[in-house]
């Protein structure tokens, strides 16, 4: 079946504007790059450590970071069940 003219002309043009929005999307994620390594150079590496060895450093702290406070969380969290439990003794009665 032959495509009408319409067709292969809107194929085309959606081919243009992906073709230059891909070519945007990169440039800003290129400059992104570039100042997020600029500032992790300039404020966050150690002495003597690369700014992929600083942002794999970070990286690790914050996951670790992470982890402890939903520990923490965990930790200071009650299941509605113990709530229960303490209205009832703090009361005499269970809250439903």
């Amino acid at each position: 079946m032959a495509k009408s003219k319409l067709v292969k002309a809107n194929e085309k043009t959606a081919d243009a504007v992906v073709g230059g929005y891909k070519k945007i999307e990169n440039g800003v994620v290129k400059t992104y790059t570039k100042i997020e390594d600029k500032f992790v150079d300039e404020f966050l590496t150690k002495d003597g450590e690369t700014v992929e060895e600083a942002k794999k450093r970070l990286k690790e702290e914050d996951k670790k970071r992470r982890k402890e406070q939903e520990e923490r969380i965990r930790k200071h969290s009650k299941s509605t069940e113990e709530i229960q439990i303490e209205i009832k003794e703090k009361y005499g009665r269970r809250i439903s």
